[in-house]
């Protein structure tokens, strides 16, 4: 047992050297190593402080961002609505040009029938009165003496000349 036992003074000599080095560690070691844990208690203190103005900064570009989003949302379906009236207004602008051009074909197309007509009935009665003069100088050549005959004379030139209107 006394292998377990120190002597009283090996004991003293322990006790000083550890005393010794208790003193050298309490005056410089103690306060390094306390500077170093207050240095890094600070520098994560600092850290979470910077962080947390991060994830408010974060929060603030985040609301930003949906309010961009919202106002680009606004605006397009601003420029929808316009796009959508403008397209509407440019139908109903055609549609009235479509109608003014029909308008213009239809009056120019009865102005041209009209004109048409007016040609051939003036035809019409240049022929009638080429045939009236063509009769009664053929009749006034060609004395007839009795009505019956003068008559049917008429009805064979106006069937002649019918036939050559019909051609």
């Amino acid at each position: 047992m006394e292998l377990f036992l120190p002597e009283s003074g090996l004991v003293i000599w322990m006790l000083i050297g550890f005393l010794i080095v208790f003193f050298i560690l309490a005056k410089v070691g103690w306060p390094m190593i306390m500077g170093a844990v207050e240095q890094r208690n600070a520098h994560i203190s600092e850290s979470l402080l910077a962080a947390e103005e991060a994830n408010n900064a974060l929060a603030g570009i985040e609301q930003k961002r949906q309010e961009t989003m919202a106002a680009a949302q606004a605006e397009q379906i601003k420029i929808m609505k316009e796009s959508q009236d403008l397209k509407t207004q440019l139908i109903e602008e055609a549609k009235i040009q479509a109608r003014k051009e029909a308008e213009k074909i239809v009056t120019d197309a009865r102005l041209k029938i009209e004109k048409e007509q007016a040609e051939a009935m003036a035809q019409i009665k240049n022929e009638v009165i080429a045939l009236s003069v063509d009769i009664a100088e053929k009749l006034l050549q060609r004395e007839l003496s009795d009505k019956q005959s003068q008559t049917d004379y008429i009805e064979q030139l106006l069937k002649n000349n019918t036939t050559r209107i019909e051609a």
